[in-house]
């Protein structure tokens, strides 16, 4: 854990989780992954920890043994854990392709093998579940602008939310265009200059300090998420049109 750039009580719990997942799931534990910004070394206060525990079996009576330490870890954490078989993952990979792309390029290894970095979602699969995120990215952060436009407070939460979205989708994007693999925020920042160089640097911006500081001035958040809401039709239609490549 020393290494993993983590606050020191978030270090501590997380490895005391994956303790009792030893303890508990004994042999049928092949590997236990931390995944996403936790990863990275790149932690915010308001981020989860995601963990994917990799299980040569579902064995109930095993699993039961762990409820208490995943519920504490889930309140003192935020911890996310996915409960996978060995055997599901390539199926997995297919069917949530852009999460398990984003999984390979930013894990770390907690204990047992690393099963995950030798996968590789379809391209297809991957094209297809990109357009499903943009399109209901788009749908429902122009519902959130309807709901939410008269309350500055609200709408600046709203804006902050649209990164974990648009940044995977633009991890997801280079992987697609075969660029070399970024950090989703790194991606996102490329891909936006790619389709339109300086257009979306000011909402990308706003976007970023509404995620540290839940907050904006008056009349920042509507134009950051209308601006947020174009970024995502544009990342879309370029998805289509590799897809028609």
């Amino acid at each position: 854990m020393d290494d993993l750039a983590l606050p020191p009580e978030v270090a501590h719990a997380l490895a005391g989780f994956v303790d009792a997942a030893r303890d508990a799931l004994g042999e049928d534990l092949v590997s236990a992954i931390l995944f996403g910004s936790a990863a990275e070394g790149r932690l915010r206060a308001t981020s989860d920890v995601n963990v994917v525990l990799v299980l040569a079996a579902f064995d109930a009576p095993r699993v039961d043994r762990l409820r208490e330490s995943l519920r504490l870890a889930r309140a003192t954490l935020g911890l996310e854990a996915m409960l996978i078989l060995e055997s599901e993952l390539d199926d997995a990979a297919e069917a949530f392709a852009v999460k398990f792309a984003d999984i390979v390029a930013r894990h770390r290894v907690l204990a047992g093998r690393d099963v995950v970095a030798t996968l590789r979602p379809p391209p297809g699969a991957l094209r297809q579940r990109l357009r499903q995120i943009l399109l209901n990215f788009v749908l429902r952060a122009r519902e959130q602008y309807a709901l939410a436009s008269l309350r500055e407070e609200q709408l600046a939460v709203v804006v902050a939310d649209c990164a974990g979205p648009l940044r995977s989708a633009a991890a997801a994007l280079l992987l697609l265009e075969g660029r070399p693999a970024l950090p989703p925020r790194e991606a996102l920042q490329a891909v936006a200059d790619g389709i339109g160089p300086g257009k979306w640097e000011a909402a990308l911006a706003l976007m970023s300090r509404a995620r540290e500081e839940r907050r904006l001035q008056p009349g920042e958040a509507a134009r950051a998420l209308l601006s947020l809401i174009g970024l995502g039709s544009a990342m879309r239609a370029h998805a289509l049109r590799i897809g028609a490549e």
